[in-house]
């Protein structure tokens, strides 16, 4: 017992200078904190000792950009859709006053691709439905409306929100089987709507063990932008897969191999 005192009493002093020399440590912290300079990156007075370098923004590639009223909303709210909302025992669904093939789809069709960046109802539901529904009537009409689709979509893309870019993805691979030499009318365009496709392309739900039930809904982007770049490459012609890879580098060919 004795000599546990003593061990203690010959400890204190060192306690005692090691608590001193870490509070002079932090003043020094402090004072020197205060009498930083802030400087920007690679600039003058980032070289200096007392220098606090700020530190890079965020890129911001995967932040949703924010949403603009669209011509589809106004037109609706207006009532120049020939459209209505009917109930059915599957679900909801588009009830057209008139025939879809006699619908003007210079007018109509890009109208309907705006609206695919909405996200509240009914405006969500309309855009997404109308925008199927006439793709699957349109036949030969389609084609010659490809030039007028791609600012639509481009904007619907460039929202980066994930559920409008699986709505617009899902568009889109219906657009590319629409019609006859519609996936080869769309390969000038691939440098307005790839880039995003090449931001997203690798974002995939890992759920460890767990359940995936977006894989069921197909509303996990990475496997919809596989999904889409393949079936412009089937559809595109020969000069499909090589502006493709331009565009989106770790893309494969899912012909070739």
């Amino acid at each position: 017992m004795y000599a546990n005192v003593m061990q203690q009493t010959q400890d204190y002093p060192k306690m005692r200078t090691t608590r001193r020399r870490k509070e002079e440590k932090e003043k020094k912290t402090i004072v020197a904190y205060k009498t930083s300079i802030i400087a920007e990156p690679f600039s003058a007075k980032s070289r200096l000792e007392n220098a606090l370098v700020i530190p890079p923004p965020v890129a911001g590639a995967f932040k949703e950009r924010p949403s603009e009223s669209t011509s589809f909303k106004r037109c609706y709210e207006r009532g120049d859709f020939p459209i209505a909302l009917e109930h059915d025992t599957k679900g909801n669904k588009i009830a057209w006053k008139v025939e879809i093939e006699r619908l003007d789809y210079h007018h109509y069709l890009p109208l309907f691709v705006e609206g695919l960046s909405e996200t509240s109802h009914p405006y969500e539901f309309f855009a997404r439905q109308g925008v199927h529904d006439m793709l699957e009537h349109g036949g030969d009409k389609v084609l010659a409306v490809i030039p007028q689709l791609i600012i639509p979509i481009k904007k619907a893309l460039n929202k980066r929100k994930l559920s409008v870019i699986c709505t617009t993805l899902k568009a889109l691979q219906h657009l590319v089987v629409a019609g006859e030499m519609i996936g080869e009318a769309l390969v000038p365009y691939y440098r307005q709507i790839l880039p995003i496709l090449n931001i997203f392309k690798n974002k995939n739900i890992n759920s460890g063990d767990g359940i995936d039930y977006s894989q069921q809904k197909r509303e996990n982007v990475g496997d919809l932008i596989q999904e889409t770049l393949e079936a412009l490459e089937r559809r595109g012609g020969p000069d499909a897969f090589i502006n493709i890879k331009y565009m989106v580098p770790t893309y494969e060919s899912c012909m070739l191999n």
